[in-house]
C-alpha cells in the first residue's frame, strides 16, 4: 500500500487538461474547487472553504482569479443579497466535466461497493496521509 500511494497521486496529476483550459494555468487547488462546484453545484465562498478545509480568503482569491478568466461566475444570492453564489461558467462546463470525469468515475468505482463505515475509513486514511505528508515536507495546506 505504501508503494501504491505515490503512483495513485502521480496518475491523478498526469490527467491531461483539455485544450480549452490549457491557457489558464490551473493548479491542483483549482481542480479541487472546480470538482466541488461541478459535483455539488453552485455554492458560497464560505461553503467552499469549509469543504476544502481552507480559509475563506484563500477560496475568495481563487474564485476572483477564475472569475476574471471567466471560468467561474458570481451572482447575488436571491435569498440573501449579501451573499455571493459561485458557479462554473456554461462556457467551460463541458471541458471541466471532461477533465474531471475519469477521476470521478474511478472514485465512484472504488467507493460505491463500500459500506458507509468503510468509506469513512478510506477517506480518513487519505486525509491522514495528506496531513502527514504535508507536515513532513513542510508544505502549506
Amino acid at each position: 500500500m505504501i508503494l501504491l500511494m505515490p503512483r495513485l497521486v502521480a496518475r491523478a496529476k498526469r490527467t491531461a487538461i483539455p485544450e480549452q483550459l490549457r491557457d489558464f494555468a490551473l493548479k491542483p487547488r483549482h481542480l479541487s474547487l472546480l470538482a466541488l462546484l461541478l459535483y455539488d453545484g453552485p455554492a458560497t465562498v464560505k461553503t467552499l472553504a469549509g469543504k476544502l478545509e481552507v480559509a475563506s480568503t484563500t477560496v475568495s482569491l481563487m474564485v476572483g482569479d477564475l472569475s476574471r478568466q471567466e471560468i467561474l461566475t458570481r451572482c447575488e444570492d436571491e435569498q440573501d443579497r449579501r451573499r455571493t453564489i459561485v458557479s462554473i461558467s456554461d462556457r467551460h462546463r463541458d471541458a471541466i466535466e471532461e477533465w474531471l470525469a475519469a477521476g470521478a468515475d474511478a472514485w465512484r468505482a472504488v467507493l460505491e461497493p463500500l459500506s458507509p463505515s468503510e468509506r469513512r475509513l478510506v477517506i480518513d486514511a487519505l486525509r491522514t496521509y495528506e496531513r502527514e505528508t504535508m507536515k513532513r515536507t513542510r508544505q502549506p495546506d
